[in-house]
């Protein structure tokens, strides 16, 4: 029966195959007025590319005049004492978007110290300049009709308002002919976010017209920079990180979601729709020639990057979101609600991702950030920090050294046992006799054979917290330590890394090592440090600072303990092991 019944299946499976060429010629065929709309779900729907998402809408007669058009391309210019955007009337897009925010004053006027400088000590320009004038500037519109798009992006709309304006402020750019009807209307306060509702009519209908930040950032500046590029999205507490290579120009993602948007290393540019369910995002992925040396640029010296983009509107027409351009500054990010959030922070506070160890790397940061406000000083306070986390690991550490003088104490017996039964292969039951008397004796002992390695287990999540840390801190990024400008990037004179293998070196020699042959340890002790600096040679100046200083604490701790009653046991076992095996 069991056979027959599999025998019934395989053969309606086959019919079923059989027919599909039928069904699909004079089967009913899909409908193809306008695009299903997605129901709610509890995480994002997946990609899909959309050829036609605008549904229709009710028919309105064109404009029988000459419609509203300007005549000369003028300029708008929005300041607040975070950023100073300025407007074209020409697609009614942003040409330059900087970041103003002062954080030392220059006495009696200006600005000696930016919040967040380029290169130069300059205000950051957020626009990327060569991507922008090549793929599109920002809140410039996106349709799935190029033609439309260029004509969108092109066309000179009428300025409500030209000149300087101090927020909070309004402005809105209208155009229109005897087919197109388009109105973007922009408010801006005193924080990073801009309030945006677009309408764009195409021949008496109702059409998607996404407002965009189409080219990356303008912190952009080496290849390597724009490795850090990601488009990413939130829907209640799912967040989705996608890095550039899952990413495909010209697809549509589609909602819900509570925000997306595009991101760099510290800085994001992230739409938040008023309207969740109905929103959808095209990814943007393009490609263009940089230096391949920053600070001294070649023509003929180039290497082509990857550079993203998002636009984000309403899926049905008509869209009015919020957008938020800055930087990724926890506090700031915690200030910036977001509404309808289930199981997550109503706010951007995602936008900093700490990676997998998280729950250990933002504790830190905010501790860190703690101590810079009785130490201005991002170095010293990781020195500060490094101290405490170190004197706070110390009884890992005598619990490790406690734990390899016992092994040292039974090596000898360990080693008569294996002795004992070397004769006998692997897959010799009787091997299992040989693990039963080395577990005896363990046990009789009382030796924890991983007590040596899981204080240093432990201690490893700390050195990755700080990798992720210091990697998503805007805070540290071009924070000067003594010789080092930034703390977020390499050592330039790469003085941290030499002294991570110094101490290293240092530290190998101090610390007793249980039961590895003489030869071995003197081979390890050089392998290891250098194989760590050559880990740490373009690693973060902050890293490498933390890495360091915790060596030489470490070194002072050891040092100590060696002078003890139970580190002098160790040492004379040790010496004696070597003698042994030099004659």
């Amino acid at each position: 029966m069991e056979r027959r019944l599999l025998l019934v299946f395989a053969l309606t499976f086959l019919i079923i195959l059989a027919f599909q060429p039928l069904l699909k010629k004079y089967g009913p065929q899909p409908p193809v007025s306008k695009p299903q709309t997605q129901t709610p779900s509890p995480q994002p729907a997946p990609t899909a590319s959309v050829p036609n998402p605008a549904p229709k809408a009710q028919q309105v007669a064109p404009p029988s005049g000459p419609g509203k058009q300007a005549v000369s391309e003028t300029e708008t210019v929005i300041k607040n004492d975070l950023y100073e955007i300025r407007f074209t009337n020409r697609g009614g897009q942003v040409k330059s978007w900087i970041l103003t925010k002062c954080d030392v004053p220059k006495k009696p006027v200006g600005c000696a110290k930016y919040a967040y400088s380029d290169d130069k000590g300059e205000p950051l320009e957020l626009v990327n300049a060569a991507a922008a004038e090549k793929y599109g500037f920002p809140l410039s519109l996106w349709t799935y009709d190029e033609s439309l798009r260029n004509k969108l992006n092109s066309a000179l709309f009428v300025a409500s308002k030209t000149g300087p304006l101090s927020v909070p402020a309004d402005i809105t750019f209208e155009y229109s002919d005897r087919e197109l009807a388009v109105r973007k209307s922009f408010r801006f306060d005193h924080s990073y976010v801009v309030r945006i509702e677009t309408s764009v009519r195409y021949k008496g209908s109702e059409l998607a017209a996404f407002p965009m930040w189409p080219a990356g950032f303008g912190d952009e500046t080496a290849p390597s920079s724009y490795a850090s590029s990601r488009i990413e999205y939130q829907y209640d507490k799912n967040v989705e990180r996608l890095a550039i290579k899952k990413i495909s120009g010209g697809n549509t993602q589609l909602g819900p979601f509570h925000w997306a948007g595009v991101v760099d290393q510290y800085f994001s540019a992230v739409f938040i729709p008023e309207d969740p369910q109905n929103a959808a995002m095209v990814t943007l992925r393009n490609s263009i020639d940089v230096p391949r040396d920053a600070q001294k640029p070649n023509p003929n010296e180039t290497v082509k990057v990857e550079v993203l983009g998002a636009a984000v509107g309403n899926f049905k027409g008509s869209t009015i979101e919020r957008m938020y351009v800055g930087p990724k500054s926890l506090p700031i990010l915690e200030s910036v609600q977001v509404p309808g959030i289930s199981g997550a922070a109503q706010d951007l506070r995602a936008l900093v991702n700490f990676g997998f160890f998280g729950i250990i790397a933002r504790p830190l940061f905010l501790w860190l950030k703690w101590t810079t406000t009785w130490v201005p000083n991002w170095g010293w306070a990781i020195m500060i920090q490094t101290l405490v986390i170190n004197v706070a690991l110390l009884p890992l550490r005598i619990s490790q050294m406690k734990s390899m003088l016992k092994m040292q104490r039974v090596a000898p017996q360990i080693k008569s046992v294996q002795e004992k039964y070397k004769k006998y292969s692997l897959r010799d039951p009787r091997k299992q006799a040989m693990n039963e008397e080395i577990a005896a004796l363990y046990k009789k002992e009382g030796v924890n054979p991983a007590g040596g390695c899981l204080p240093l287990i432990i201690q490893m999540p700390f050195l990755f917290a700080y990798y992720s840390m210091l990697g998503v801190a805007i805070d540290l990024r071009h924070a000067n330590w003594l010789w080092v400008r930034d703390l977020s990037s390499p050592d330039p004179w790469h003085i941290l890394p030499i002294a991570i293998i110094i101490t290293m070196l240092f530290m190998q020699r101090m610390t007793p090592q249980a039961g590895m042959d003489p030869a071995q340890q003197k081979m390890m002790n050089l392998m290891m440090p250098v194989m760590l600096g050559v880990i740490s040679w373009n690693l973060a100046a902050g890293l490498c600072l933390y890495w360091s200083v915790g060596n030489l604490v470490a070194i002072v701790q050891q040092s100590i303990m060696n002078r003890t009653e139970l580190g002098r046991e160790m040492r004379e076992m040790m010496e004696k092991r070597a003698r042994k095996s030099t004659k």
